[in-house]
């Protein structure tokens, strides 16, 4: 596998290192929301573009959540961080799940924020053609975007939502992604790490449920914790930033000190 240096934005100089990487319908700036109020005195935040997003849209390779993780950990290596956290969206949950699976020895705590479990998401015909064909017809990403939200979405928000997804992302890539988020199944790689690891869901999410992640996310982690934000559903960076903050670096803050004495 080729080794390739993620494009990145570093936020803060604090002592507790973390990577966290966006989902399959953005790139970084899936985290412009939130990136204002991040502590960045306790932090430092590597927010990442995987290949096929962002500054990294034409980037060749496999677009798989083993080749993701590996570049993370390339990037980690090129920061000069030993251990460091994960915080990882939608399909990204898998990206973070895939480099605890590799490396367990430097994931110091485990977010999801919505994650895609480590055995997949096994999606029946019909939604199957939906997900598939959103790599080409934008009403079909809108048509994701505003069931994982409840319905509840105004229609500029999703228009936005949209238009967003289109300008970041490679249709060729994003397509690829999918084969890898939703069929592959590494669950046994992982299951009974003893790492710290919470996974968010949004009450409003009906495709990445809270029940769904109790009987995935909890069952895999014996340090396992589940957090229900009611406002948020999919997208819980644009639709509950600062809860979404709380939630998280509360989570992450748990430990915080020199590198290397965290849980």
């Amino acid at each position: 596998m080729a080794s390739y240096l993620l494009p990145h934005t570093l936020l803060g100089e604090g002592p507790h290192k973390v990577v966290a990487v966006h989902g399959w319908f953005a790139d970084r700036s899936a985290y412009d929301p939130v990136l204002a109020d991040l502590d960045t005195e306790s932090f430092q935040y590597a927010v990442v573009d995987l290949r096929g997003y962002g500054e990294a849209g034409d980037a060749v390779g496999a677009y798989t959540t083993g080749e993701g993780a590996a570049d993370v950990l390339d990037l980690a290596d090129r920061l000069g961080w030993e251990r460091f956290s994960l915080v990882g969206h939608s399909i990204s949950g898998s990206v973070a799940q895939r480099v605890l699976a590799a490396a367990p020895h430097r994931v110091r705590r485990l977010v999801g924020v919505s994650p895609v479990p480590a055995s997949g998401l096994r999606l029946p015909p019909e939604q199957w053609e939906l997900f598939a064909s959103a790599a080409h017809l934008p009403e079909n990403r809108r048509a994701i975007i505003d069931f994982t939200t409840g319905g509840a979405r105004p229609r500029a928000w999703l228009d936005r939502m949209v238009d967003r997804s289109l300008a970041v992302s490679d249709a060729k890539a994003f397509r690829a992604w999918l084969d890898s988020w939703a069929g592959e199944d590494f669950h046994a790689e992982v299951e009974g790490a003893p790492v710290p690891a919470l996974a968010v869901a949004g009450a409003l999410d009906p495709a990445l449920s809270a029940e769904l992640l109790r009987g995935t996310w909890l069952r895999a982690y014996p340090r396992g914790e589940l957090a229900e934000l009611p406002g948020a559903g999919h997208y819980a960076m644009d639709e509950v930033p600062l809860e979404l903050i709380r939630t998280v670096e509360d989570f992450l803050r748990a430990d915080i000190g020199p590198e290397g004495s965290g849980a």
